[in-house]
């Protein structure tokens, strides 16, 4: 850390989680932008393919991307082949969004950038101490969820 850096915040565990949060923001990005991606396409196809088809909305809910981006990010994807829609049969107001083939390949390639990132971020960290950070890190989520 820098020397410059109060000692008070190096021992926030807050204060550390929000600077690591930013330089992993980065990190990601980058690795998604160097695809032709952005990190809400992979998580619309990772929500995609575990769940299957879904309305926008349910999408919106279980990847975590507010409506108004959802629906950006879904075009994006529909308009490069990797997502269908089609009217929801039992409401004509909601669309259904389907992985295509090719959406599914292009899962795969984004989770391989994904995994270099993640990788890079936590290259400092044993494999053991990533699986107990990553497990930490779940709980503080499910608390304030």
């Amino acid at each position: 850390m820098d020397e410059q850096t109060p000692s008070v915040l190096t021992q926030l565990p807050s204060w550390l989680l929000t600077q690591s949060a930013t330089h992993a923001q980065r990190i990601v990005g980058e690795a998604f932008a160097a695809g032709g991606a952005r990190g809400y396409h992979f998580r619309l196809l990772a929500t995609l393919v575990e769940f299957g088809p879904a309305s926008q909305a349910a999408l919106g809910r279980r990847s975590c991307i507010d409506r108004s981006d959802v629906v950006a990010a879904l075009n994006e994807l529909e308009a490069d082949g990797y997502v269908e829609r089609s009217p929801d049969p039992d409401d004509g107001r909601r669309n259904i969004i389907t992985i295509t083939p090719s959406g599914r390949r292009r899962y795969k390639r984004l989770t391989t950038l994904a995994t270099r990132a993640q990788d890079e971020i936590f290259a400092a960290l044993s494999p053991a101490d990533r699986n107990r950070l990553t497990t930490l890190l779940g709980r503080l989520l499910a608390q304030h969820q």
